[in-house]
């Protein structure tokens, strides 16, 4: 607990550091060493609440899977590779991990900028409460596999999501469709782009036997918390460049067949019923900026210790969900 409250401490000086920098000269190589120690000391204890069972959303993600697991063990491996989200070996907190190594080489950025811009969105990342919030998503999908038994959190039923959205069925763990962490967008000879998952997250197509297409998925797709909020924060800049590649050729594809393309996160969906407020601000921070996070730092100042509190989802249901 000492420790905890060391590294707090710390961190908030660093911060308080950052907003004071002076405004003679270029400030910005000072102010990304000193994010990337921000971050580096978040995702530390990110690590420790997550080994400790404070982060929600990851002690119900364990639930959900052995709970699904005896329901229906055929789907034991599929279930054993989302539950390592709940852990510190799961995709995202290791993507976490590898970003913040990737950070602190100045070559892998097209200028100052564009690396400062990455070590602040690591660092908020890396909020308890933003990570919770993003383990949404795995969990849902479990939940979407129980056939009713399970419970989605922070998001309403799969019948209303699509319903107010008018959006298609992709099946099964189409929440995590689009994430960098679980699949990627391949295209075949033909110039068409489907999604391919990672690994034991293939079985997901078992589940519903047919590919998904990005021309469709793009404007038919559901709510999830990495794409409608959590993008621009769980996502790295290589893997934006891929994403922004593959929207920027098909649309110049249909656009050559007259036909007009949009982005897929060009409108938000509906389908959260509740986020915490980090995830709150931090959307309203990222559109109040355009297409680039730019900190707030007198509210980052005032957030610092808050954001290594117990992130406890509001939820009022149990694991199991009477029919």
């Amino acid at each position: 607990m000492a420790g905890m409250l060391k590294r707090v401490l710390l961190s908030s000086l660093l911060l308080l550091s950052i907003i004071g920098l002076s405004g003679c000269g270029d400030d910005r190589p000072d102010k990304i060493a000193q994010y990337q120690q921000l971050a580096a000391n978040r995702i530390d204890a990110l690590a420790s609440e997550i080994n400790s069972g404070k982060i929600r959303n990851a002690v119900l993600l364990k639930q959900y899977a052995e709970v699904l697991e005896t329901k229906r063990p055929e789907l034991s491996p599929l279930l054993e590779q989302l539950s390592l989200d709940a852990t510190t070996e799961g995709p995202i907190y290791q993507g976490l991990k590898r970003r913040m190594q990737d950070s602190r080489e100045a070559s892998n950025f097209i200028d100052l900028d564009a690396q400062l811009n990455e070590v602040e969105n690591i660092y908020q990342a890396a909020d308890p409460s933003l990570y919770n919030d993003m383990l949404s998503d795995p969990l849902n999908a479990i939940a979407d596999m129980s056939d009713g038994a399970l419970a989605r959190i922070n998001a309403m039923s799969k019948a209303s999501e699509l319903l107010a959205n008018g959006s298609e069925d992709f099946g099964a763990g189409s929440q995590l469709v689009g994430n960098p962490s679980y699949g990627s967008w391949q295209t075949n000879s033909s110039g068409t782009s489907f999604w391919a998952w990672y690994g034991m997250y293939s079985m997901f197509s078992n589940l519903f036997h047919r590919p998904i297409y990005y021309n469709n998925w793009s404007s038919r797709r559901g709510y999830s918390y990495y794409g409608d909020y959590g993008r621009n924060r769980y996502t790295s800049p290589k893997q934006h460049k891929r994403q922004d590649k593959l929207y920027q050729n098909t649309k110049k594809r249909f656009n050559n067949q007259g036909r007009q393309f949009k982005s897929p996160y060009a409108k938000t969906r509906t389908g959260s019923s509740s986020l915490s407020r980090s995830s709150q601000a931090a959307q309203k921070s990222f559109k109040s900026s355009g297409s680039k996070f730019r900190s707030n730092y007198s509210n980052s100042a005032k957030s610092t210790s808050s954001g290594f509190r117990n992130s406890s989802s509001r939820t009022s249901r149990g694991v199991r969900r009477g029919k």
